[in-house]
């Protein structure tokens, strides 16, 4: 007897089929207890035919443990899976999507990866951290290859919902610094795909159901630029046009999910004014917005202890997201 097949399970079944048939993950240091890691992509990631560099996984600081780790020079982009039962937890019925930042030179999955998967894992939430390929590296795609692998992951955390029992429509996206501009690309413009299609997963519409950005790189045009973003994702003389054009408090699509927003008023490296920008923005389209700003805790603060940084932010987050039903 044949027994019938829904989308949702074709397109896992689909996902898994390309997942096994994916080159094997190269391995600088062991995945902490619990996560569980996979390519995005079947086989190699698009346009990557020109591209020459080595990928390399390293300690952030010197003093970091394995688990703190960076990648740089990504050539297979990856989802790192935390489920709540692996932290003693109970689901939630919920996902975030996390896009750990690193200045679009080197993606930093330890500190705004795994940390903060813990973090809301024990909240309830099932957890991906996205390991993206770098503008720089000579994908065919530029600037957009992040895009494309943030376009991507999103649609698997979608089409993985029936798998890992959590609803497809209750999928939050988080970004961190240059991730955050990376989170914010993904969720606060017209969902324009990035890639041409190559399987059932990809019919999964880009789309989330709340955005968080966390200290995050927004403008590339005036006095707040994060310039090294912008060198790295755009090249050392970009044009005007180009530059508008990824200044992301521009062209907000009046679809942008409810976002949250968290700064510190003491960031030197990216100033919190790119905050302000993108809520006055959100405002302007009646988008639902939470902004907070932080007397201190510098840039990069993540879940770094007080003083050093101000920790509330993730239960401001969680009741944030509640009340938007995630």
């Amino acid at each position: 007897m044949t027994l019938p097949i829904d989308r949702r399970t074709l397109i896992a079944g689909t996902l898994a089929s390309a997942t096994l048939a994916a080159p094997a993950l190269a391995q600088s240091f062991p995945l902490p207890q619990g996560f569980e890691r996979f390519p995005i992509w079947p086989g190699k990631a698009p346009g990557g035919e020109h591209v020459t560099v080595q990928e390399v996984e390293s300690l952030r600081r010197p003093e970091s443990t394995p688990d703190d780790g960076v990648f740089a020079h990504v050539v297979t982009p990856t989802l790192t899976l935390l489920r709540p039962k692996d932290v003693g937890a109970k689901p939630n019925g919920a996902a975030i999507l996390l896009i750990p930042g690193g200045g679009y030179t080197r993606v930093a999955i330890g500190h705004e990866g795994y940390n903060i998967a813990r973090r809301f894992a024990q909240a309830g939430y099932t957890c991906y951290s996205l390991l993206y390929r770098l503008p720089a590296d000579g994908w065919t795609a530029g600037a957009e290859a992040p895009l494309q692998d943030a376009q991507r992951a999103l649609r698997i955390v979608r089409a993985l919902a029936p798998r890992e029992k959590y609803d497809a429509n209750r999928i939050g996206v988080m970004g961190f610094s240059a991730g955050g501009h990376l989170a914010a690309w993904l969720t606060s413009r017209p969902p324009a795909p990035a890639y041409t299609p190559i399987d059932a997963t990809d019919r999964e519409p880009i789309k989330a159901a709340i955005a968080a950005y966390i200290y995050p790189v927004i403008q590339m045009e005036g006095a707040f630029v994060h310039t090294g973003s912008r060198t790295q994702l755009l090249g050392p003389n970009p044009t005007p046009e180009r530059m508008r054009g990824l200044s992301l408090d521009q062209n907000v699509s009046a679809e942008t999910p409810p976002v949250f927003l968290a700064h510190a008023l003491d960031d030197k490296a990216v100033p919190p004014e790119n905050s302000l920008a993108m809520l006055a923005a959100l405002r302007a389209k009646g988008i639902a917005a939470e902004c907070h700003l932080f007397e201190n805790g510098g840039h990069g603060f993540g879940l770094v202890a007080p003083p050093a940084a101000p920790v509330p932010w993730p239960d401001l987050f969680l009741n944030f997201a509640k009340r938007h039903g995630l």
